[in-house]
């Protein structure tokens, strides 16, 4: 059985679905590999990296989808990739299936399998192959480190001959895997970090990573069974409002990580609570893409309001491609790993593992 992977388009998405080390380990589950030519070289993997762990380089994409019997991605196949893809074919990858829903159908046409990993049960044995948590955990990193930057003062408290330098204060938006590596990643840079979100369970996790946690007094429970954040009620955004109107007075970079599976960003920064900021603050969301968080932001843009900066990230993972890659493909090789049969030789979907079930898109 074969494994393919062809590039993507690169001036969209930088990461790739193997690396070197996960090749390695897939071929140690008794599959062939073949990728396509250059296919990592844009973040510094060579051909002859892939080459050395016994991965077979093709000259391009349609020997790759003519010869596999297995097409991992990080994205959906490119419309050329559809056309070339052959019967019985299987794909996995971070498929986002509501906004590519007309080329999944296309695909299923052909008698294809397909398995979108953002759709993993969040339980114990699917853990190793969480790729919005592998993802998000660098995206809350990273969000600290551009807000920083484009902050452009300093964050911890410091105490010259000159004078004091008061540390600056962040606060965190939505406390799941991004916002709780935000706080991490805040705090160990010497901030002042405070954090809220709907889900009351995550308050043990903020302040055990040192951020002082920001609540709203309600009875209903804001939890879904599958540990995701839903929906709030009105009552609830009123009293949201006027916690937010609090905290945006005294903070200087507020990052924005919340969002509902499956639904539009909430909107939690209304024009009014932005324009409480002091100028010179930062809003840095990373939910821009589905929507936002905060009002002004906007996807792959930076927009100032009043001197507030905000700031609407798009493709973050680029900044990161090769940790991402290398992050990703491991989660790849363990979805692949429990989805191989090595006494069939062949790959056993079994839709009474909870696993595989899940993660398969039907046509609708």
């Amino acid at each position: 059985m074969i494994v393919g992977s062809t590039k993507e388009d690169v001036s969209l998405e930088k990461r790739v679905a193997l690396t070197p080390d996960s090749a390695k380990n897939i071929i140690g589950l008794g599959l062939k590999i073949c990728i396509e030519k250059d296919y990592a070289t844009h973040i510094g993997i060579k051909d002859e990296e892939f080459q050395k762990v016994g991965v077979d380089i093709k000259s391009s994409s349609k020997e790759i989808l003519s010869s596999c019997n297995l097409l991992i991605k990080v994205n959906c196949p490119l419309e050329n990739e559809i056309t070339n893809l052959k019967d019985k074919t299987i794909i996995i990858g971070m498929l986002n299936p509501s906004l590519n829903k007309k080329k999944l159908n296309e695909i299923l046409k052909k008698d294809i399998k397909i398995f979108s990993l953002e759709l993993l049960p969040r339980i114990t044995r699917a853990q190793s192959m969480d790729v919005l948590s592998s993802q998000s955990n660098l995206a809350g990193y990273r969000a600290v480190i551009d807000s920083i930057f484009e902050y452009e003062k300093a964050i911890p408290m410091m105490m010259t001959a000159a004078g004091t330098v008061p540390a600056a204060k962040v606060l965190v938006i939505g406390a799941g895997v991004a916002g709780l590596q935000a706080i991490a990643t805040a705090k160990r840079l010497g901030a002042i970090v405070s954090a809220t979100d709907v889900r009351s369970a995550s308050k043990e996790q903020v302040e055990s990573l040192g951020g002082k946690f920001l609540s709203v007094e309600q009875a209903e429970d804001m939890e879904t069974s599958g540990g995701y954040a839903k929906e709030v009620s009105k009552d609830y955004k009123k009293k949201q409002a006027e916690l937010m109107k609090q905290a945006l007075i005294k903070n200087d970079i507020v990052i924005c990580t919340a969002l509902i599976p499956g639904k539009p960003a909430p909107r939690i920064l209304t024009e009014e609570l932005v324009k409480l900021m002091k100028p010179g603050s930062i809003i840095y969301d990373l939910a821009a893409e589905q929507g936002g968080n905060s009002a002004f932001s906007e996807a792959g843009k930076i927009n100032f309001v009043e001197g507030v900066k905000i700031i609407g990230v798009k493709n973050l993972m680029n900044r990161l491609p090769l940790t991402a890659s290398s992050l990703y493909s491991k989660n790849l090789f363990s979805f692949i790993r429990n989805l191989y049969s090595r006494e069939k030789k062949d790959f056993n979907l079994n839709l009474e593992d909870e696993i595989i079930n899940k993660t398969m898109i039907k046509e609708n």
